[in-house]
């Protein structure tokens, strides 16, 4: 019921939002509802014409003495285009909801693929019994924060799958093997349209992010030319992994299980070791050797998983290659069950992005604390952290705006790319996860997974003070 009223919300909010700006500020706002519906993304939206006897003089003296280009006042922009006529136009930045549809499908017909392959060789694993080998190892551990799940149950082996695969970068692995740990929760689940406290316990984990090496955020930077495009990656690692204890603890108190457990308190100091070990090597390394060793490791790893099934399933004398298509079949099947789900939530975020929305939540922020006096260097940071739930992709546009707008080694332009790194797309995950398994009552999982995002957002804001401060 949550998710439920929190989509209503978003909807019923981005049309109002719409309607006050269409019927208040006409003149910018008049092709508002087209461009919610069938915009796109990059559209020129032409606003008016004027003369000079009418444009800005300063807006005239610009375009006067830069032939050929366009004058910003904020998201508007001014062209002159015929003689001592000018232009005002803006441009969309955000798909309507028809090409949003579109987008959620073609999301979904590109899962299949990663799906198929992925979903196959687990089919082997489970066969071979590499699954429950893993869930023996990792039983200890999770048996202390899944204690509804029984010993030795396939979907803890899962989970590591898709843990690993988050730690090391590897989305299009992550989510397969995500899915499959919802399906084997799922089975165990004994409410089927209701979240279980194991599945929110894991999805709440899989959404706080915690990747190791950022390395698309570290190409970015070095792309727009800042100095150390290295300098954030600390700061990156040490938000995402605090957002990720504050998702088990958050999530903990809920459920009343003790986090203070020597086996938990032994697992996260020995993860913490081993992390801070390989931040200290890959701060030895330049940019281009992060990139590569990342990689190698990555790669290497996904491929050292394909030979051990392989050579599991032919240990076992198993049919590998029939057990692959069965498990590839369950692929295909899952990847279409997401569409609704997907095509819900997009249009939802949709809307409140071509409503301008965010934009009046971003601009009412700067403006509440410039009128506090307090810094407001981190506001410009903001954007990214308040469109990441929503949309990975938003979120990397925002970063690489910041970064081109205020420049990469700005407080904001370094403060954008901590929080890009510091959590997942939280309503992307809960749309495709528990679509999946078809779970309509997700109970807490929004409000969690939301506060730990926060959780992050405050600690990547605190620590780019501590390091560029």
């Amino acid at each position: 019921m949550a998710l439920s009223r929190i989509w209503s919300a978003f909807i019923i909010i981005a049309i109002i939002i719409a309607g006050i700006k269409c019927f208040v500020f006409p003149i910018t706002n008049r092709a508002i509802f087209t461009n919610m519906v069938t915009g796109k993304s990059g559209d020129t939206i032409k606003l008016s014409r004027v003369d000079s006897s009418t444009a800005n003089p300063l807006t005239i003296s610009f375009l006067d003495s830069n032939k050929g280009k366009s004058f910003s006042n904020g998201e508007i922009q001014t062209i002159k285009f015929s003689g001592s006529k000018y232009l005002n136009f803006k441009i969309q930045s955000a798909d309507g909801i028809i090409e949003t549809c579109q987008t959620a499908v073609t999301l979904s017909l590109k899962l299949i693929g990663f799906m198929a392959l992925f979903m196959g060789f687990m089919s082997i694993a489970e066969k071979a019994g590499g699954i429950r080998f893993l869930s023996r190892i990792i039983g200890p551990f999770f048996s202390k924060i899944f204690p509804e799940i029984p010993k030795g149950h396939p979907s803890m082996g899962h989970m590591m799958m898709n843990f690993s695969a988050n730690l090391l970068g590897l989305d299009n692995a992550a989510t397969p093997f995500g899915i499959k740990a919802m399906e084997s929760l799922q089975e165990i689940n004994p409410d089927k349209e209701t979240a279980s406290n194991s599945q929110i316990m894991f999805l709440c984990l899989h959404a706080s992010g915690l990747t190791l090496i950022p390395v698309s955020i570290i190409a970015l930077r070095s792309a727009a030319g800042a100095a150390n495009p290295m300098d954030i990656f600390i700061p990156c690692m040490i938000a995402t992994f605090v957002a990720t204890i504050a998702a088990m603890i958050i999530v903990s108190v809920k459920q009343k299980i003790n986090v203070f457990q020597p086996v938990i308190i032994s697992w996260v100091l020995g993860i913490s070791a081993l992390i801070s070990l390989l931040v200290v090597y890959i701060r030895s390394l330049d940019t281009d050797a992060v990139q590569l060793f990342s990689g190698a490791l990555s790669s290497g790893i996904i491929l050292l998983i394909f030979i051990a099934i392989i050579f599991a399933g032919l240990y076992k004398k198993i049919d590998v290659f029939s057990s692959f298509i069965d498990g590839a079949k369950g692929g295909f099947e899952t990847a279409v069950k997401i569409i609704p789900y997907l095509v819900g939530m997009l249009v939802a975020i949709s809307l409140l992005r071509t409503s301008g929305t965010f934009d009046a939540l971003i601009n009412g922020m700067k403006s509440v604390f410039a009128a506090l006096g307090t810094d407001t260097r981190f506001v410009d940071g903001l954007p990214t952290a308040l469109v990441k739930p929503f949309s990975g992709g938003a979120a990397r546009g925002m970063m690489v705006d910041t970064m081109k707008t205020l420049k990469p080694d700005s407080f904001a332009g370094r403060l954008s790319c901590i929080l890009q790194g510091s959590s997942d797309t939280t309503f992307y995950v809960i749309a495709v996860y528990f679509g999946a398994v078809s779970i309509r009552n997700t109970r807490y999982a929004v409000g969690a997974m939301l506060l730990a995002d926060l959780v992050g957002i405050i600690t990547s804001i605190v620590l780019c003070y501590f390091f560029f401060g």
